[in-house]
């Protein structure tokens, strides 16, 4: 997509949004007013605010859909198609993007701007969402996800109960800050149970060992609980 078929998308998506969700069309303006003054040359060597603004519009739309229909039960069939990650998104964390303040938005706007925002463990999560999806399982990734909401993926297995995932190559120094901060982020939004994994680069081994974790809490963990493994 041309970044002027993006902004055009943004600004009618914008319009769509006052007249259902007023609090995702005020969302969609800060967006707006945050990229209107970018020039699409420029913006088109942006990978990361394109990728943002692609998944917006997705979700938006999505959800105003979800929103105009009727009654309970058309809204129930729409999920129903959705897998349990999908539907979590959908349902639970992305309105609540929408209508809570978000202490980080304003500061990693600016970095998906200036080009400081790196997606170092991007292999690695594609190869663990590779894994999930053949082990029978699913998952979901957003920027929002990642960098508001401190999650890098949602996972679920057998039980169809989403699980908020992050993963961390930190050093030990640091282990338990970050461990902390993540917490505190999840329970900022609400987010009832999570796991943090840290793992060894230099182990070949630690991918199959957090696959088997993923799936295997996804199914387990209990409401409340942050893990942090190993």
């Amino acid at each position: 997509m041309q970044a002027q078929n993006i902004k055009e998308s943004l600004k009618a998506i914008i319009q769509e949004a006052k007249a259902i969700d007023t609090n995702l069309a005020r969302r969609l303006e800060e967006i707006n007013r945050w990229v209107k003054d970018v020039k699409p040359g420029s913006l088109m060597a942006k990978q990361f605010v394109l990728g943002f603004l692609i998944q917006i519009i997705k979700d938006s739309t999505t959800l105003l859909k979800i929103q105009t229909l009727s009654s309970p039960e058309e809204q129930r069939q729409i999920y129903d198609r959705m897998t349990p990650t999908e539907h979590y998104w959908y349902s639970v964390l992305f309105p609540k993007w929408i209508n809570e303040p978000d202490p980080k938005f304003f500061i990693w706007r600016q970095k998906l701007m200036a080009g400081e925002f790196s997606q170092e463990d991007d292999d690695v999560l594609k190869s663990v969402s590779e894994n999930i999806l053949r082990c029978g399982g699913s998952f979901w990734q957003r920027y929002i996800l990642d960098l508001s909401m401190a999650t890098d993926l949602i996972v679920s297995n057998r039980k169809n109960q989403a699980l908020c995932v992050q993963i961390t190559t930190v050093s030990e120094e640091f282990y338990q800050e970050k461990y902390e901060d993540w917490v505190s982020t999840l329970q900022y939004w609400s987010i009832e149970r999570g796991l943090f994994f840290s793992y060894n680069p230099r182990d070949t081994s630690f991918l199959e060992q957090l696959v088997d974790a993923l799936l295997y809490h996804s199914d387990s963990l209990t409401m409340g609980r942050y893990l942090k493994l190993p």
